[in-house]
């Protein structure tokens, strides 16, 4: 079993014990299975580093299958289930409940560039872009976010 890590975004023995249960069943059928440790370690890169994901070192995986991946776990909701089960993980080690019953929201407006349809002015804060409106529990766990044009007002994006 590997111990030590490449880049400081790499997994540790621990952490992908508690990950790897959570992702989906391997295909029976079709190409040869890639190494599931390495295509996460690669996209932990990518998010911690902000690198264009043709820029992945080459000691990943080739950077079209890792988007891939990606891309399929994200529309199948694997990463929702795997953030869901870590923050229930950490809920009950902090002595709380593991589904919150309580929720905090707040917004930012963000100033975005000319184009796209979801843009709108901001009155209070005099900008002209989106704003995210994000709900926690209360330990800062986050539990949605939703962006929406800056004209939204917050009681409104609560219900978005």
């Amino acid at each position: 079993m590997k111990t030590e890590c490449k880049y400081p975004s790499e997994l540790t023995n621990r952490q992908w014990q508690l990950i790897r249960q959570l992702l989906p069943q391997r295909a029976r059928v079709g190409r040869r299975p890639i190494d599931r440790r390495r295509v996460i370690n690669a996209i932990l890169y990518v998010v911690r580093s902000g690198c264009q994901w043709r820029m992945l070192p080459k000691d990943f995986p080739n950077w079209s299958t890792v988007y891939g991946i990606f891309w399929r776990w994200r529309n199948d909701g694997t990463w929702e289930r795997i953030h869901d089960a870590l923050r229930e993980k950490v809920r009950k080690a902090a002595g709380k409940k593991s589904t919150p019953t309580v929720a905090i929201i707040d917004s930012q407006s963000i100033r975005t560039a000319e184009g796209g349809a979801e843009r709108g002015y901001d009155a209070a804060k005099k900008i002209t872009g989106r704003k995210r409106h994000l709900a926690v529990d209360t330990l800062g766990m986050l539990l949605a976010v939703v962006v929406h044009r800056g004209d939204w007002q917050d009681q409104d994006g609560a219900c978005g």
